[in-house]
Parts: C-alpha cells; sequence; structure tokens
C-alpha cells in the first residue's frame, strides 16, 4: 500500500491562475471601465456574438475572476465627506487575534475597504465619515478599543482618483 503524504495545516491553498486569453483580458477591461455596460454594447466591441460574450461573462464570474459589479459611489453626495486611512498595527500577530480584527474591521461603522499590508502597520481602513468628530469617535471608540491594537495613525484622503490597472492587454 502506497503511503498517503499529508500537508501541514495552514493557509488555503490559493486557486491556480485562471488562464485568461485576450478574449477575456479585453472582456474585464470593458468591464473595469463600465460595469453596467449591455452584453450586445460588449459583443461589439470585443467583435463577438452575444452569445458569446455572455458564455465569456458567466465562465469569468464562475472562475472567480469577476467577482462582483459595484457602484462608485460619491461619498460626499451621500454625506460622508471626509475621507481617511486608519493604519492600524496590532499588539499581537497570532492568528486568532489577526482573524478577529480582519473579521471585524470591514463590519465597523464608516469602513469602505480594508486593506492587510506589509511594513510598518498590519491593517490600512479606508474609512468615510460625515465630520471630524465622527472620524475621531471611529478611531477612539472602534479601532483604538479593540484589544488586538496596538496603535492607530489617520492620514485625511485630499482625493480620490481610480487607476487604471485593469485595462487593455499588452
Amino acid at each position: 500500500m502506497a503511503k498517503e503524504l499529508r500537508r501541514a495545516p495552514g493557509p488555503p491553498e490559493r486557486p491556480a491562475p485562471s488562464g485568461l486569453d485576450d478574449l477575456d483580458r479585453r472582456l474585464v477591461a470593458l468591464l473595469a471601465e463600465d460595469a453596467r455596460a449591455a452584453n450586445a454594447t460588449l459583443a461589439a466591441e470585443l467583435g463577438v456574438a452575444p452569445s458569446t460574450c455572455l458564455t465569456r461573462l458567466r465562465s469569468l464570474r464562475e472562475r472567480g475572476v469577476l467577482r462582483g459589479f459595484h457602484a462608485d459611489v460619491d461619498l460626499a453626495r451621500v454625506g460622508l465627506p471626509i475621507q481617511a486611512m486608519v493604519s492600524v498595527r496590532l499588539a499581537v500577530h497570532h492568528r486568532d487575534r489577526v482573524a478577529a480584527f480582519r473579521a471585524a474591521a470591514p463590519g465597523l461603522p464608516g469602513v469602505v475597504a480594508v486593506y492587510h499590508v506589509t511594513g510598518q502597520v498590519d491593517y490600512l481602513l479606508h474609512v468615510a465619515v460625515a465630520d471630524p468628530d465622527a472620524l475621531r469617535d471611529f478611531v477612539v471608540d472602534h479601532v483604538l478599543s479593540r484589544p488586538e491594537v496596538a496603535h492607530a495613525e489617520t492620514s485625511l484622503i485630499f482625493e480620490h482618483v481610480r487607476g487604471t490597472a485593469v485595462g487593455p492587454p499588452g
């Protein structure tokens, strides 16, 4: 009988690269520009039949390349004109403490995005709030009060410009 090999417990395996071809990359780039584009418009731009475009779109979603479609909300126009990046350094780096912060952070009031980073801090929290008092309250009441957190530093965001990381191939 062959001896069975066992992996040591650790982080879950990452999926293999999705194997995007040129048509997939062009479709992703078009959706990054306008996620609301109609299938017929996308198909015409790509030079393929609408059924081919729809099949590719479904495949991209099933493979996890496209995780969702989101509205680009002007936060100031919905009453959240103050944006900041809150740098968070954890007190200890035990897996359970990191997991506790990771699980809680996206649900904190005002959190737009959570980034787990390397360097002198562990997390960056992109937050949007109504006024400076709300920003102070967020940091004091929801970040510094957490037992996992050793330090937090806040940087105001003056301007946000969306990049073009997902662009045409080449």
